[in-house]
């Protein structure tokens, strides 16, 4: 039997359940990737990411030819470029594993159609997450709209039924029919001057996801549960990069955590927190696969009579990391550099653009996509309603982060600070995050351009006039 591989968010070749059922079936194969011309159509400003995409396929193409196989890079729809292909190469099997978001699903729809009206078996699998939403089911059949209950039945799951690593096959030989092309440049990251993106993405690929891997769990997965939340220090994987694009797959990184925590009891609580921060990512994108909707509006429906402000001022002081507030301005200009974030500091800035500012969410939501390396419109959409109080967090709209307080606690020493806005390197400790009330030599930063606590009680007015229906 002849078979293509539809390499989407899973840019590698082990643990890859798809990849794996076609090689089992197969004796020659064609690896392929497509360019979606709308899917860059729609993200052709998010330069860090395809950077690290194309990257991450050179490396896929790298790793493919060591193993005696080539990798087809085609560009265009997908439902004309997959049934053309298998028309080219007599491929009777076309395998691919799932996504979950309302354009991927309308996709795979179409691409489905077009293959098996031309008599292509299809063969699709889950291997993005451990579980999908329709296997995590409350108990009325409905999808959990709160994590905690959610992370409860997830492990419940997984106790009574944790998935193995796929087999290891080798790779088919190569059809001759396959185009030839070589891996195209991106006309998108052509930029020129002022506009070229600069941000340091990570290295790409397989071998750099492992190597991450096998650091976070020699040291920092041992105090992740008390150090996750500190941006001054390296307590986190920075594995969000590679789970996006499945150089890494979450099951891989689950077996090897839990296999740490059983040799090492003094790492058990961390990697056990660890692994709840990727059952969010589960959650989140069991969330988006139910309610697509999620995209456009609010999940709790209420809060789309909110008020917002469309301040151009205030948005462009916000992007460019010059508010005032030094713990926002630090993560701001960290994710302009880097195409990364911490998980704290994300949760500040975007209450601080939504509660502070009064910017509607999809704004920053937009912005993030934009410049996140990881960024994944299910955990994207999910962390942005949930710091928006939008979403299906369980927490009530009165909480809002006091962004220097937050400075305060989870950057206690200023190291965070000082690194990213270079401006208030002179203060000393606890003291930049308060730089309105100590001298500074350089005049070049702002003061701050809200008042928290003014803009507070205004958040909290216009979230109870939309609950109440006054909005």
């Amino acid at each position: 039997m002849r078979a293509i591989h539809w390499f989407r968010s899973d840019l590698r070749i082990g643990d890859n359940t798809a990849l794996a059922a076609a090689c089992r079936r197969a004796d020659a194969l064609a690896p392929v990737f497509v360019l979606d011309d709308a899917l860059l159509k729609a993200h052709r400003d998010a330069h860090p990411r395809l950077r690290f995409l194309h990257a991450c396929l050179r490396d896929l193409a790298a790793a493919l030819e060591a193993a005696g196989s080539r990798l087809i890079v085609l560009r265009g729809a997908p439902h004309r470029c997959l049934p053309a292909l298998a028309r080219t190469c007599k491929a009777s099997l076309v395998t691919w594993n799932r996504d979950y978001g309302p354009y991927a699903k309308r996709r795979d729809r179409a691409v489905r159609d077009a293959l098996e009206r031309d008599g292509v078996e299809v063969g699709t699998y889950k291997d993005r997450v451990v579980f999908e939403g329709g296997e995590i089911r409350s108990t009325q059949g409905g999808t959990y709209s709160a994590y905690n209950h959610f992370r409860r039945a997830w492990w419940r799951r997984f106790q009574a039924d944790a998935p193995r690593p796929v087999p290891a096959s080798s790779l088919p030989a190569g059809i001759p029919e396959a185009p030839a092309d070589a891996l195209p440049e991106l006309p998108e990251l052509r930029g020129r001057g002022p506009r070229a993106d600069v941000t340091d993405v990570p290295r790409a690929g397989a071998a750099p996801a492992r190597e991450r891997l096998d650091a976070f769990l020699g040291a920092a997965a041992h105090r992740y549960h008390v150090d996750r939340d500190r941006p001054d220090v390296a307590g986190t994987s920075r594995l969000s990069p590679y789970l996006r694009f499945g150089a890494i797959s979450v099951g891989e990184c689950m077996r090897a955590g839990l296999a740490l925590a059983a040799a090492e009891s003094t790492a058990e609580e961390g990697v056990r927190t660890w692994i709840d921060e990727l059952v969010w990512r589960e959650f989140y994108h069991a969330i988006l696969d139910a309610y697509p909707r999620v995209l456009d509006g609010a999940f709790r429906e209420t809060y789309d009579a909110l008020e917002w402000d469309d301040d151009a001022d205030r948005l462009q002081a916000w992007q460019a990391g010059m508010t005032g507030y030094p713990i926002v301005d630090a993560g701001m200009r960290e994710l302009a550099a880097t195409g990364w974030m911490h998980n704290r500091v994300r949760m500040i800035v975007a209450s601080f653009l939504t509660k502070d500012l009064h910017i509607d969410w999809r704004t920053g939501e937009r912005w993030f996509m934009r410049r996140l390396v990881d960024g994944d419109p299910a955990s994207n959409n999910g962390g942005w309603q949930w710091a928006a109080s939008t979403g299906t967090d369980a927490q009530p709209y009165f909480r809002i982060f006091n962004p220097t307080s937050q400075g305060e606690r989870f950057d206690p020493g200023g190291e965070y600070v000082r690194r990213w806005v270079p401006e208030l390197e002179g203060l000393p400790g606890k003291a930049v995050h308060r730089p309105w009330t100590a001298p500074l030599e350089s005049r070049a930063y702002p003061a701050p351009i809200v008042d928290h606590p003014r803009e507070r009680a205004v958040a909290l007015a216009r979230f109870r006039a939309a609950r109440d229906g006054g909005g």
